[in-house]
């Protein structure tokens, strides 16, 4: 097949794409002849349990007066990484 390598990437994307909608939707998607996925919920749970310890660590560290600049940047910069995957988990979780 001569397919050019933008059309290749924008099949590929929208693939990709669409699984991730169907598993926000369905919680399960499957593509024939690679296998079946699911959104396993107890461990969306336990990582939520994660994040929410990691976060509250995080805001110690900014809390604390010790705290140098550069270690204050990186932390902020974690706790920012934190709060996305806690938001991105939040729809899942509320669901049932």
């Amino acid at each position: 097949m001569m397919i050019t390598e933008k059309t290749l990437e924008t099949v590929i994307n929208h693939q990709f794409q669409s699984a991730n909608e169907a598993l926000l939707n369905n919680k399960s998607v499957e593509i024939s002849g690679f296998g079946k996925f699911f959104f396993n919920q107890k461990k969306a749970e336990k990582r939520m349990e994660t994040l929410k310890k990691t976060q509250q660590t995080l805001l110690n560290i900014l809390a604390s007066p010790e705290t140098t600049e550069q270690k204050r940047v990186s932390t902020e910069q974690k706790l920012q990484f934190t709060l996305s995957n806690m938001e991105a988990l939040k729809p899942k979780l509320h669901e049932n």
